[in-house]
């Protein structure tokens, strides 16, 4: 049995270790406030460009596009993100796993054939780990998203689309659902599918556009920054995701210190009592000797 200085020793270390758990999860708790607030605002604008788009294609758009052109994969882009620290539960292990597969499921094409663009400190290491160079250093942008550079990786990705340089860009993140939960995805971001926006059902908003200076000019102008958003909205996703998984992993972290200190003074007390028990019987025993 641990001593008495042992046990109260453990219940020093558990009380600093829940006061660090503690504020840890008030910041991250802070954090995915603000950051929710960002999904929030932007969520309209959203909204609107992607009804902008449909009802434009149902009102008769040709739905062609050069970011919509399908073509034979040579050559494949994956842009993944991660968060820069630890602390976050399975956040980072979940999106690591899903390279590897995604890696594995792409080996036909070859290693020299796929470019990873990893945004996060952890993926960025584990695409090291696997073999491969990263395409760029993103990690200021998973703790800091913004719209420039976000608008600066679009960018880049559809100039190599366009190019032929790459034939297929994919995005794996997780999605915030809620506080509670988040879902890792695996999206394709080109070719744009404008098949899928001819399909949605109408609204009952009156789709009936008069197009200047044409309809090729409009989607010229259009699709680039539904791309740029996409980037960005995918980023504060990201962010958003990972600030309620740290949140939660640091609630679960000191209800866990809480319970330890509770078992452990229970521990202390007994062994204090025990302690005090034996001292009494040997002064009692002294005493009628």
């Amino acid at each position: 049995m641990a001593s008495l200085k042992e046990v109260k020793d453990r219940i020093l270390s558990a009380n600093n270790t829940l006061k660090i758990t503690s504020a840890m999860k008030m910041v991250a708790s802070a954090k995915l406030h603000k950051t929710q607030e960002v999904i929030e605002g932007m969520l309209p604008y959203e909204q609107q460009m992607a009804a902008i788009m449909t009802h434009f294609l149902q009102a008769g758009g040709k739905a062609e596009s050069p970011f919509s052109r399908q073509r034979e994969v040579k050559r494949i882009a994956l842009v993944i993100f991660s968060s820069n620290s630890s602390l976050c539960g399975a956040f980072n292990s979940n999106v690591i796993r899903a390279l590897h597969q995604w890696i594995e499921a792409h080996k036909e094409i070859g290693k020299e054939n796929i470019v990873i663009y990893p945004v996060g400190r952890k993926v960025n290491d584990a695409v090291k780990k696997s073999g491969f160079v990263p395409a760029g250093d993103f990690y200021h942008m998973a703790d800091k998203p913004n719209y420039e550079e976000a608008e600066k990786l679009a960018s880049t990705l559809c100039d190599q689309f366009l190019s032929g340089e790459i034939d297929r860009v994919e995005l794996i993140y997780h999605h915030f659902k809620s506080a509670g939960s988040q879902e890792l995805v695996n999206r394709t971001y080109l070719p744009v599918d404008l098949s899928t926006m001819l399909n949605k059902q109408d609204n009952g908003i009156q789709s009936d556009y008069l197009i200047e200076p044409s309809e090729e000019e409009l989607l010229a102008k259009l699709i680039p920054e539904v791309l740029k958003l996409k980037i960005y909205t995918t980023l504060v996703d990201s962010n958003a995701s990972e600030h309620a998984t740290r949140s939660m992993a640091m609630q679960i972290a000191t209800d866990n210190a809480n319970n330890l200190i509770q078992d452990l003074t229970v521990i202390y007390n007994k062994g204090r009592q025990q302690a005090i028990t034996n001292e009494l019987l040997d002064i009692m025993g002294g005493t009628i000797g």
